[in-house]
């Protein structure tokens, strides 16, 4: 081991990788892991980097992330730069200390000591990381699980080490996600003048009752691991600007994070029902950004309550909550997937930061679950 876990993550930190912009984190772990006898495969994909590293055979468990952070925003507002880290108080300060680049030092820290201390392990261990998480997400994770499903890659389980506690390290893990579907709503009138509407046909008026009936709508009841699918507009958008011009069109933006409840698939067909219920003109464009994806009880998750019990003394929840992830492109392979990583409480915020303590034991904690799974 050739320096701390928080040494790592400074020189993780130093470097201002900005999605997708690697700035040479990956070269940084590439050699350290090499240095434990990793064999590296490099994946770029458009502007991306990506690499899949692996040592010894068998039984597989990853561990993945991304070297990308998002934009530090307006850096007169940090305490001190975003990409110069500092310790203060016991918080390492810097952008990407939390999302992700702590846990990244993490586990190849915990990778060198699993290694050092058993050489002839006997499953095989990897990495997965990527540059472009943060963004479009398009030339990354995605592309690299394409890769490795195309020559039938072996990947039992897999570790994702997006920041995943709430008030305390290992107080919930993520063990599944939901799908995200988001609607490009666009309905159709006629503009004209508003002194005379005889003339024209207002999309605003057409779609207050589709747009009722969205929002009311109960999608599903949830299950034990989801919540009940939600919806939310996220945008809305009609008219010229001027008072006296009826618009010809409304542009309408909806997401839905849906469970397992219910298909992609149902719900646009439940949508356009309802369109053509409004006796609405439309046109309509989904994007598909993830399927829900679940990890019941198996290894995996008992690897994970087990070690964070040994270290933190209580069981973790077990949550599907939140956003999306990388998790969803590598769960298509048949794998075990789960996340687990420091607090959330300040990712993308001005003066990111984490505990110092809660890297050195989310390592051992990282180096506890190897030892449980493929020792």
């Amino acid at each position: 081991m050739t320096c701390s876990v928080i040494d790592l993550a400074q020189q993780l930190i130093e470097r201002p990788s900005v999605s997708p912009d690697d700035q040479g984190c990956q070269a940084l772990l590439i050699q350290r892991l090499q240095d434990i006898g990793f064999t590296i495969e490099r994946m770029p994909f458009g502007d991306t980097q990506n690499f899949w590293a692996y040592r010894g055979t068998g039984v597989t468990f990853a561990f993945a992330g991304h070297t990308d952070v998002v934009p530090a925003g307006d850096i007169s507002q940090w305490q001190t730069p975003p990409f110069a880290p500092s310790v203060r108080d016991g918080m390492l300060y810097g952008r990407g200390a939390a999302d992700m680049k702590g846990a990244l030092a993490a586990m190849v820290v915990a990778a060198e000591r699993f290694v050092t201390e058993n050489p002839e392990h006997k499953g095989r261990l990897a990495f997965l990381i990527t540059s472009d998480e943060e963004a479009k997400a398009t030339n990354g994770t995605v592309k690299v699980v394409e890769e490795l499903m195309a020559r039938h890659e072996r990947l039992d389980y897999c570790l994702v080490g997006e920041p995943s506690s709430q008030q305390c390290l290992g107080d919930m893990i993520k063990n599944g996600r939901r799908g995200s579907l988001t609607a490009n709503l666009t309905i159709l009138g006629i503009q004209g003048h508003v002194a005379y509407p005889q003339l024209a046909d207002n999309p605003v008026h057409r779609a207050m009752s589709f747009l009722h009936e969205l929002v009311n709508t109960q999608w599903d009841n949830g299950n034990a691991f989801f919540p009940a699918t939600s919806m939310q507009i996220a945008n809305i958008q009609a008219g010229t600007g001027s008072n006296n011009i009826i618009p010809g069109k409304l542009w309408v933006q909806f997401n839905f994070r849906f469970s397992t409840e219910l298909t992609d698939t149902e719900i646009r067909r439940q949508v356009e029902a309802m369109l053509k219920k409004h006796h609405l003109q439309y046109e309509l464009d989904w994007w598909l950004s993830g399927q829900p994806f679940l990890t019941d009880k198996g290894a995996l998750v008992d690897a994970v309550v087990e070690s964070i019990g040994h270290y933190c003394g209580y069981q973790p929840a077990l949550s599907t909550s939140g956003g999306t992830s990388d998790g969803r492109f590598i769960a298509k392979m048949g794998t075990q997937v789960v996340e687990l990583g420091p607090s959330n409480a300040t990712i993308h915020k001005i003066d990111e930061c984490v505990k110092t303590s809660d890297l050195q034991k989310l390592s051992l904690i990282y180096q506890r679950i190897m030892e449980q799974l493929i020792k």
